[in-house]
């Protein structure tokens, strides 16, 4: 299914990773990922293409339900603006002393740079598990990256507190 309109949020891989792992893994709240599916559908929220395959990575009951069920949610950031938004992200990245050589490297390897690059051009919010941390150097976490670049993070909770969600 193509999207119409932009989303309003784009899903970190953690959000898919730690759901199936925890609160709502498949067994226990079904509803948690029919209500992803039926939000896409809608066109509230997306992820992007580096995060299916970061998810694919670990053959598990995750990976089977991305490849069966939720193909089509993991939209393409093989955009140009998308792209320009990402080269802007890795040189910020590339140009600062607060993190590690290591930490820099990951965040290039990694979807992160690309989920903040997709939202920030499509004025979305980022869904992610991880917590901003002015002073940390040995991991570029999503939450800096969008907060340098204007981008919205919030959490799980919070992204099922705005799709109006009850369990």
């Amino acid at each position: 299914m193509m999207q119409m309109t932009p989303p309003e949020l784009v899903l970190d891989t953690n959000i898919f990773v730690q759901a199936n792992l925890g609160y709502y893994a498949p067994d226990i709240c079904p509803s948690f990922w029919q209500v992803l599916l039926e939000e896409y559908r809608n066109g509230r929220l997306v992820s992007i293409d580096k995060v299916r395959e970061e998810i694919l990575v670990i053959d598990d009951n995750l990976s089977v339900w991305v490849k069966s069920e939720a193909s089509a949610m993991f939209v393409s950031s093989d955009l140009q603006p998308v792209a320009d938004a990402f080269a802007d992200m890795v040189s910020w990245v590339q140009q600062s002393q607060q993190f590690t050589e290591a930490a820099k490297a990951e965040f290039l390897a990694a979807a992160d740079g690309w989920v903040a690059a997709y939202a920030s051009v499509h004025n979305a919010t980022v869904v992610t598990l991880e917590t901003y941390d002015a002073n940390i150097k040995r991991k570029i976490k999503l939450p800096n990256v969008c907060r340098q670049f204007g981008v919205e993070c919030i959490n799980t909770f919070e992204m099922l507190r705005r799709l109006g969600v009850q369990f």
